[in-house]
């Protein structure tokens, strides 16, 4: 009795379990309720912006606020140069995080805290939109929304009573919305002397912390009381009105207006140290005025001569004769490679009589250091006259221009309403030819050519050559020719190639007096030549 219930029971429930599976599928299929609606689709504008948030809650800046600007480009100019910016913060950070480590590590008794590894992982920050403010104030003001959801990797070393400790920052995430204020603006690069810092609310600030491998944000509570901490800690330091000032220039030096100028005669040395170990030494000199920007002055090379005559006069524009220096520095010219420095000295403004012609000999030296022991060596001496000139009142605004731009007078033969064009061909750099590289330079101007000298066999030739068009008109509507060949050698088969040209419009010459600029050679696959252009009347 007992097996004949085990085998009736087991067959009731097998028939009564396939039983329940078809008619709930019958059910399921072919009966549905009645209540269930279609959904009704309505075009994104017609929602209003809280349903759109809950929809979408990622919307850009840019789409919620019409004062927002997009900026895509920036986000892919970031996305390019990350991972160079990266290894730039990275290096900036520990500079700036290591003397603030040293000074605080002994209050609490550590011995030593290292960076193992630091570096902001592959992923670049994300600006979700701009916002720019116009105000009446020589000032520009931006609002960035920062997002960044980084994979950094910062690894330090702890080591303190006598144990070692590993901390690791992963998985960082910043959501900050700062206020950068560029001012004064100045009308020096890069145009704005301070740059202000400060946020508009308390940023989101999320990572995790690992200690020997364990993930500290995992302890409860932990994790909420660093995360406000942090808030709180970069709030009281930065949310506005508070500001972080990070200074670029001194303002009232950016803004300052010429005062004067500075009269230099280069007449001679004598003395001078060989640098060549093969005959004697090619000098020249370049001369410059301190805190200031403007490419130094030349004389001519001088060539196998130690006691070289040059007697030649220069105009420098004098802003603040306070702090402003002279400096005279010597070099040894050289055909092929870098120009190697003879000697320097230089002469403070403040120690010159106003118009009054000082002739001074000065002492060549290696540098400016007055405890450097290779000062006290005989490199030679330089002669030099100087005269400082101030404004007066009058005079100002017909003796120099804002820009500084001063160049020397046309002869006095030059044609009444016209000038003097001078191209000076100083260098090129990245120079490739197809079967050689001896490169020389062609200048093309209404009609008339003139050429340098080639240098054999070198990519990145100095000419340092001056030409001299003169003119009867201003060239206003006229364009220069520039064009870099190279010479075949004497033996072979090989013709002339042409390296590059640029065609330079004058207009902006005539306006600014003096353009020395770097240009791109077109067909060239790199290289760039640097020409200096003066427009001198009489």
């Amino acid at each position: 009795m007992g097996f004949v219930s085990t085998v009736l029971g087991f067959l009731g429930f097998g028939t009564g379990f396939s039983a329940g599976i078809v008619i709930g599928y019958y059910l399921f299929v072919y009966f549905q309720p009645t209540d269930v609606k279609d959904p009704k689709i309505r075009p994104l504008v017609e929602h209003d912006s809280k349903s759109l948030e809950r929809m979408i809650p990622e919307i850009p800046l840019w789409v919620k606020n019409p004062d927002y600007d997009r900026v895509d480009w920036l986000n892919k100019f970031l996305e390019s140069m990350w991972p160079y910016l990266d290894k730039a913060i990275c290096r900036m950070a520990m500079e700036i995080a290591k003397p603030i480590i040293a000074e605080n590590i002994p209050k609490y008794k550590i011995d030593s805290v290292e960076f193992e590894t630091f570096t902001l992982g592959s992923l670049p920050p994300t600006f979700q939109g701009i916002k720019a403010y116009i105000t009446e104030e020589k000032e520009l003001i931006m609002e960035p929304s920062l997002k960044w959801a980084g994979n950094p990797n910062v690894t330090v070393l702890v080591k303190a009573f006598g144990l070692k400790a590993t901390v690791q920052v992963v998985d960082l995430q910043v959501f900050a919305s700062p206020r950068i204020t560029l001012k004064p603006l100045v009308p020096s690069f890069p145009c704005f002397a301070k740059i202000l810092v400060s946020l508009m609310e308390k940023p989101h600030v999320d990572f995790g912390l690992k200690l020997v491998g364990a993930d500290l944000m995992a302890i409860p509570g932990l994790y909420r009381f660093v995360q406000e901490t942090i808030k709180n800690q970069v709030a009281n330091m930065y949310l506005w009105p508070r500001t972080l000032e990070v200074p670029i220039m001194d303002p009232s030096k950016a803004e300052k207006k010429p005062v004067g100028i500075l009269y230099v005669k280069v007449v001679r040395a004598h003395n001078l140290r060989k640098k060549d170990l093969l005959g004697k030494s090619d000098p020249y000199v370049k001369l410059r005025l301190t805190e200031e920007k403007l490419p130094s002055k030349k004389t001519s090379v001088k060539h196998s001569n130690l006691n070289p005559e040059w007697n030649e006069e220069f105009k420098l524009v004098v802003k603040d004769p306070e702090t402003q220096a002279l400096e005279l520095i010597v070099y040894d010219w050289e055909k092929v490679g870098k120009h190697e420095k003879m000697g320097m000295n230089v002469i403070k403004l403040k120690d010159l009589t106003p118009d009054e012609t000082k002739s001074l000999t000065l002492d060549m030296l290696k540098n400016m250091d007055p405890n450097d022991v290779q000062n006290e060596k005989s490199r030679g001496q330089i002669v030099v006259e100087v005269t400082y000139k101030p404004f007066r009142e009058a005079d100002l605004p017909k003796e120099i221009r804002e820009d500084a731009n001063v160049v020397e007078k046309a002869p006095d033969d030059t044609p009444a309403g016209g000038g003097l064009l001078v191209v000076i061909v100083h260098e090129a750099q990245d120079l490739e030819g197809k079967h050689h590289t001896n490169p020389y330079v062609r200048i093309l101007f209404r009609g008339e050519e003139r050429k340098t000298k080639h240098i054999k066999k070198n990519r990145d030739p100095r000419w340092e050559e001056e030409f001299q068009f003169v003119c009867d008109e201003p060239p206003i509507h006229d364009k220069l020719h520039v064009e870099v060949l190279s010479r075949p050698p004497s033996i072979g088969i090989h013709s002339k190639e042409n390296l590059g040209y640029v065609v330079v419009s004058l207009a902006d010459v005539v306006s600014n007096k003096r353009i020395n600029e770097k240009y791109h050679l077109i067909d060239s696959k790199n290289g760039r030549i640097q020409i200096e252009l003066q427009w001198r009347t009489s």
